[in-house]
């Protein structure tokens, strides 16, 4: 049987998926008892820094890493293809909105998923549950943002280059 990369994808979206459905109970549990959502509460923010201290802590540079040089590699296209920059486009370019959605999301559907997945494996380690809400946020925050910018700024860069290169 021949692994593909749409496979792999559906394979991470699926445990990632369970993963947040296994500690919806919990989590509801907790905002009944405690009459609060964990996701931007008082207690969300003074543990976000035990995040960057504890098991998985080499993720907030490995993921943002990996998400700017696919956004690279997006940027290149971009210019080779002549589309607006990548945040622009997305906001004022109604033409390819849809096709930069698609290509985005192409490109870091594996790493979202991953980072939901680490987020909740380091949540489970460090506080020995799982707030949901913090997986979704939290993951795709580290990939998402990276990608974006590094996409728009090599697009823009690659266009400014060659338009000086061609004076």
């Amino acid at each position: 049987m021949k692994v593909t990369r749409s496979t792999v994808s559906t394979i991470l979206t699926v445990v990632a998926a369970l993963i947040l459905l296994a500690a919806l109970p919990s989590a509801m549990r907790d905002t009944f008892e405690t009459g609060r959502g964990y996701l931007f509460s008082r207690q969300f923010f003074e543990e976000l820094p035990q995040r960057f201290s504890g098991p998985g802590r080499f993720r907030f540079i490995l993921q943002p890493l990996i998400a700017a040089l696919l956004g690279w590699r997006g940027g290149v296209s971009d210019a080779r293809l002549g589309r607006s920059p990548y945040i622009y486009g997305m906001f004022m370019d109604e033409k390819n909105r849809r096709e930069l959605m698609r290509s985005g999301m192409n490109a870091v559907r594996h790493l979202v998923a991953m980072g939901i997945i680490l987020d909740a494996v380091a949540q489970l380690l460090i506080y020995s549950q799982v707030h949901p809400g913090a997986a979704l946020v939290v993951g795709p925050v580290l990939i998402c943002i990276p990608y974006a910018v590094a996409r728009a700024l090599t697009n823009r860069v690659i266009l400014f280059t060659h338009r000086g290169a061609g004076k």
